[in-house]
């Protein structure tokens, strides 16, 4: 992943998060980040899947937890033109009742772009998996048979990083 496949732009009503390329665990360091520094009253969100050819679990798991919070927020979400795949995978997860599903093209964002490369810390990287993967079950109930395993394991290994840290 490049800076340019996943890039978080504030908008003048809110902001635009574009994603490139295949979206997977590393997409979803920075976009938690984003998620987690969002307040409020932050606006509308769109998010651009147009040049997006696959999305695995974990970054999906932070797409629910910003359309979860926008729920919560009763701030609007976009997903902007994805793919039938894109959107059949999300679809998958119960996910699709999160997002509003739209097409169009949109001016270039202006002011803050958020940091969407740089070393991965492997700690980091962990709590990320298994918040994500929670979420997924916390978005649709189905799918905490789809992902027990994956949130056992993830939390097993974020347990012995833990203790490796000490």
């Amino acid at each position: 992943m490049n800076s340019k496949d996943l890039q978080i732009l504030r908008m003048p009503d809110g902001y635009m998060i574009k994603v490139a390329g295949r979206a997977n665990f590393e997409y979803g360091m920075p976009l938690r980040a984003f998620v987690r520094s969002l307040e409020d009253d932050y606006g509308l969100v769109r998010i651009d899947l147009k040049e997006c050819v696959a999305m695995d679990s974990t970054f999906m798991g932070i797409l629910a937890m910003l359309g979860l919070k926008s729920k919560k927020n009763n701030s609007p979400i976009e997903i902007v033109n994805s793919s039938e795949y894109t959107q059949s995978l999300l679809k998958s997860l119960g996910l699709t009742n999160l997002f509003h599903f739209v097409e169009g093209e949109y001016p270039p964002g202006t002011g803050e772009t958020f940091a969407a490369d740089g070393p991965q810390d492997m700690l980091e990287t962990a709590e990320t998996v298994v918040e994500a993967h929670k979420t997924l079950v916390d978005a649709d109930a189905a799918n905490q048979e789809k992902f027990k395993e994956v949130i056992n394991y993830a939390e097993k290994d974020l347990k012995k990083l833990k203790e490796q840290d000490q």
